[in-house]
C-alpha cells in the first residue's frame, strides 16, 4: 500500500489474474473449501492466517474465485472477532509506539508515526462504524495529542 503522507512505496507490484473461475489444475469443490474456512476458524484463526493456510497448504488461490463469496462472509459469527482484523493491528501497533514513546519521550519520528497511526484507526473505525461491523460507541482513545 502506498503511504499516504510520502513518496515511499508506490503502486507497483504483482496482479492477480483477471479470471472469475479457479485455475484447470484446482481440485476442490466449493463445499470441500466451505467446510475447511469452518474447520481452520473453529481452530481460532483470524481471515488472514485461513487464507495463507488455504494458500500454502492446500493450493486454493482465492477463496472468492472457488465459493463465490469472501472469506470473511463464510466465517460464522460466533468465531468472528469483535472488531475486524485490520483495526485490530493498528490499534496494537499504536499501543506498542505509546509504550515506547514512554520510555523514549523525544523519539520525534515516532511520534509522528503514533499520529499516523491513529489517523488511519480513525478514518477505518469511521468505516466500519458507518458499516456496522463495529458498535456506534466503539472509540479509540488517541494518544498522540497528548504528547505534544
Amino acid at each position: 500500500m502506498a503511504r499516504m503522507y510520502s513518496g515511499k512505496r508506490g503502486s507497483s507490484g504483482s496482479t492477480r489474474p483477471v479470471s472469475r473461475r479457479p485455475p484447470a489444475w484446482f481440485k476442490y469443490q466449493p463445499e470441500e473449501v466451505e467446510d475447511l474456512v469452518l474447520k481452520l476458524s473453529k481452530e481460532g484463526n483470524p481471515p488472514s492466517i485461513i487464507g495463507q493456510i488455504l494458500r500454502d497448504r492446500y493450493g486454493i488461490p482465492l477463496v472468492s474465485q472457488v465459493v463465490g463469496k469472501r472469506l470473511e462472509h463464510l466465517i460464522p459469527q460466533e468465531n468472528k472477532p469483535k472488531i475486524p482484523e485490520d483495526l485490530e493491528l493498528l490499534v496494537r501497533r499504536a499501543t506498542n509506539v505509546t509504550r515506547h514513546l514512554e520510555r523514549n519521550r523525544k523519539d520525534y519520528p515516532n511520534k509522528r508515526d503514533l499520529a499516523l497511526l491513529e489517523s488511519k484507526i480513525h478514518r477505518l473505525s469511521s468505516y466500519y462504524r458507518s458499516v456496522g461491523r463495529i458498535p456506534k460507541e466503539w472509540e479509540h482513545k488517541p494518544v498522540a495529542a497528548s504528547l505534544k
